[in-house]
């Protein structure tokens, strides 16, 4: 008789999916996190691609990878090793391996280890674990023979067939897993409606790939469980990433605002998928222009913003800098207007694929004269919803440019998200001109108390004008190269996102109260340097977190909080942007720093290791 294998309770697991680019790893770490996500576990994903369209398979650049991390309570990160790596090729066994736990399962495909494909990946042995000094369970599987026989009769060629080969390792990790393999079922016949045969075939070799580990128990010592333990708020949840519930975030704004939509885009790595996504909605009255360069992108959104509509222009680092000119002349103008940059890794082309936090003082300094932007950063994916939001609502009532920063991090990566009723988001009310102020209404007449001028749309009766990137007149409107209207009208500006401070919350600390370490970032690192501070209070330390979600204008209790700490760290994925710009508008505090720039998400364990280090300082 068989022994019976050993199932293991988890609180968390990490699995990495990994082969060559054209493998559909992206797509089977996808739906092990929707399968997962239905079953009640919090999710967090990392998609890690590389920027080549399609390097020669089997070779060490061509690698494409796929993290998820699931729990049983509330996940921040997609966990810095795995607990499985599934290895499709040498290459991606040679390459992935580092991410691994000690006590890892790695699962192969046998048929992809032959002596060419080692020889592709630069394996100077014949046996690649030997060479690596892997001594972690190995489950190895003929993959590509088992679907090839699982499909000979099905019609499909040899290509197609190939095609299939994600989905018998995503069914032998579901047995792995014990998850609901029918979830994957019924996501393969949605994106496959169009295409039944393949969703047919795709769906037998994913049930094949379960009854393998199922039969065979796969060469493993025990399967897991991780049960869903922290029950979560009551609705309807979806697996979203970043760049989705950004594009979901500015049709929300469009539909409060009671305004048409308008995104003028040039498509750019990792941004493009904003652009595709909006695309799909012209039933919800989107218009998008896929223009010829970043500059036409963003003037025709200027364009759209005079006109009346909510415009938007979606980018990542090298876009911004081209359209830094059009982006003033929103500034110049007071026109609103919401410029998405979606980070990557710089300079220049860079690391288009990657992630880093490197735009900051760019988007806040990098245009020609004094030309203040408020500045938002999403902290998650999820949050990029709420930040699209709230970006356009201050765009709309101030009358004002506005970035949003993400990164690709954030952007690719996925969570399960909680659909919002609407219905409990703030209005937005521009500020429209008046019908009684006909006949004495100028351009730059404003709020006295906001300083906002007021809005008059095109063809509205009694209120002809016209703007532009030349300096005008505070009291007429026309040109004016007078230079104490220009003092005037440049500290109005600057005023005017002042004042925006009293708009958006202050800046809230979590963690231990009487702190002796205080933890500052934006963006997109939050969930790393949130574990961080969780690993440092359970080790007795006393540690808190502030992360900055509004970077211009700072929340007005920014210098209360950051001189209430003896230590206060800064980490964040530049060599020190956030750092010197809270230096530059706190004078006289001390912040120690925690610098990377390699593309990658922060590594919690390292971040727990430099934070003890400042704290034995």
């Amino acid at each position: 008789m068989a022994k019976e294998m050993i199932v293991k309770e988890l609180h968390d697991v990490v699995v990495r999916f990994s082969g060559d680019s054209g493998d559909g790893m992206q797509l089977a770490g996808n739906m092990f996190s929707n399968i997962s996500a239905t079953e009640g576990n919090d999710i967090s994903t990392f998609p890690d691609y590389p920027a080549d369209i399609r390097a020669p398979q089997g070779t060490l650049t061509g690698v494409s990878g796929f993290q998820v991390h699931i729990g049983s309570g509330k996940v921040y990160t997609p966990g810095d090793k795995c607990d499985v790596l599934v290895a499709m090729n040498p290459a991606a066994l040679k390459t992935q391996y580092k991410f691994c736990k000690p006590q890892a399962v790695i699962i192969i495909d046998t048929d992809s280890f032959t002596k060419r494909d080692l020889e592709k990946a630069q394996f100077q042995l014949e046996n690649p674990f030997s060479e690596l000094g892997i001594k972690n369970e190995v489950v190895e599987a003929a993959i590509t023979t088992m679907c090839k026989e699982s499909l000979k009769d099905s019609g499909l060629d040899n290509k197609s067939i190939m095609r299939t080969k994600n989905m018998f390792a995503l069914g032998l990790v579901c047995w792995l897993f014990h998850r609901d393999v029918s979830v994957g079922e019924k996501l393969l016949r949605e994106k496959f409606a169009k295409k039944p045969v393949i969703a047919e075939a795709n769906i037998k070799v994913l049930y094949d790939g379960y009854h393998f580990g199922e039969n065979t128990h796969a060469s493993v010592s025990a399967s897991y469980t991780v049960p869903s333990k922290e029950p979560k708020e009551k609705g309807r949840y979806m697996d979203i990433n970043g760049n989705k519930a950004t594009a979901y975030g500015l049709i929300a704004a469009a539909e409060k605002a009671g305004l048409q939509l308008y995104l003028g885009s040039y498509p750019i790595t990792p941004a493009t998928d904003i652009l595709h996504e909006l695309a799909k909605h012209k039933s919800l009255g989107v218009k998008t222009v896929q223009c010829e360069d970043e500059i036409a992108g963003c003037a025709s959104a200027v364009g759209a913003a005079f006109a009346g509509a909510l415009a938007v222009t979606t980018t990542s680092g090298p876009g911004i800098c081209l359209k830094s000119e059009a982006m003033n002349l929103a500034v110049i103008t007071e026109l609103p207007l919401v410029i998405v940059d979606v980070q990557r890794g710089g300079p220049s082309t860079g690391l288009p694929t990657k992630s880093e936090q490197t735009d900051l003082l760019q988007v806040l300094f990098g245009r020609n004269g004094e030309s203040p932007m408020p500045v938002i950063a999403a902290i998650s994916p999820t949050d990029c919803f709420d930040a699209a939001f709230m970006a356009c609502k201050i765009a709309l009532e101030h009358m004002t440019p506005v970035v949003l920063l993400t990164d690709a991090y954030i952007a690719n990566g996925s969570a399960a998200w909680h659909l919002p009723d609407l219905a409990k988001y703030p209005e937005i009310r521009p500020p429209y001109v008046k019908p009684e102020m006909a006949g004495s209404w100028t351009p730059f007449q404003r709020d006295p108390n906001s300083l906002v001028r007021y809005w008059a749309i095109p063809g509205t009766k009694g209120f002809m004008h016209r703007i532009g990137g030349l300096e005008k007149s505070s009291e007429t409107g026309a040109i004016s190269t007078d230079p104490e209207n220009h003092h005037l009208m440049t500290g109005i500006r600057a005023e005017k996102v002042a004042r925006i401070a009293s708009c958006i919350p202050d800046l809230q600390v979590e963690g231990c109260e009487d702190a002796d370490l205080l933890i500052v970032g934006f963006g997109g690192t939050y969930g790393h340097l949130h574990s961080a501070m969780d690993i440092l209070n359970d080790q007795g330390k006393k540690v808190a977190l502030a992360h900055f979600k509004y970077l211009n204008p700072l929340p007005k209790n920014t210098a209360e909080v950051l001189r209430r700490y003896k230590k206060v760290v800064v980490a964040e994925q530049n060599m020190g942007q956030l750092a010197g710009y809270l230096r530059m508008k706190v004078e006289g505090i001390h912040l120690y720093q925690f610098n990377q720039v390699k593309g990658q998400p922060f590594v919690v364990q390292e971040l727990v290791e430099a934070f003890n280090r400042i704290l034995n300082a």
